[in-house]
């Protein structure tokens, strides 16, 4: 905390505190859009999107792990979300956004990898049927074309949570880092003094 006297006698109080957490904020939003945690978002949102879209066809074929327990419908939700949450730190850039976009990105990285183990046991579990032809021209049952169909589904939506998982984890590990490099400036600012103060000589007397 500084003090200085002007000619005309007012007494300015300069709290460089103060000041350092303003320098503080402004570097911690600089480094979060530099971080570009929109780009990463949107491309959370549109998995999420492309998710919950390729696995409608889906509802026509036979109910396996994937479809009983919903996985596409509540992967591509918490991707939406994820997204959305990571949109709104890049625009508001503060620690309490940054905080909430951490856990939220967390949990697309944990939902992707819980999705990914039920598309392998479904892909597993449930082979493509065979094509049984009497002859040369003699078309495959239905039975073949609809498991076909299924798995190609179903690894393309595999395909699309790895690339979520892989941009969730990057995202997470951006956010941690910024974290704790202004974990200061969090302490800090729970117990931010007061502004500057300037006394002119009439309060003085």
């Amino acid at each position: 905390m500084a003090v200085s006297v002007a000619r005309d006698l007012s007494v300015t109080v300069t709290d460089h505190t103060a000041e350092k957490l303003m320098d503080r904020q402004q570097a911690l939003r600089e480094s979060i859009q530099k971080g570009e945690p929109k780009v990463m978002g949107v491309s959370e949102v549109m998995v999420g999107v492309t998710v919950i879209s390729y696995s409608i066809p889906l509802l026509a074929t036979d109910f396996t792990e994937v479809m009983t327990f919903g996985v596409p419908w509540w992967s591509g939700l918490v991707f939406i979300l994820a997204g959305a949450v990571a949109i709104a730190t890049e625009k508001f850039a503060n620690m309490k956004f940054l905080c909430a976009c951490l856990a939220a990105t967390s949990l697309a990285v944990l939902v992707s990898v819980l999705a990914l183990i039920f598309y392998f046991i479904d892909l597993g579990n449930n082979p493509a049927t065979e094509c049984n032809q009497q002859d040369h021209y003699d078309q495959c049952e239905e039975q073949h074309y609809a498991t076909t169909f299924s798995r190609g589904v179903k690894s393309s939506l595999l395909l699309f949570t790895i690339v979520q998982t892989v941009i969730s984890c990057i995202l997470s590990v951006s956010l941690y880092r910024e974290r704790r490099n202004f974990t200061q400036y969090m302490s800090l600012n729970q117990n931010l003094p007061p502004s500057p103060a300037v006394a002119t000589p009439s309060e003085l007397d």
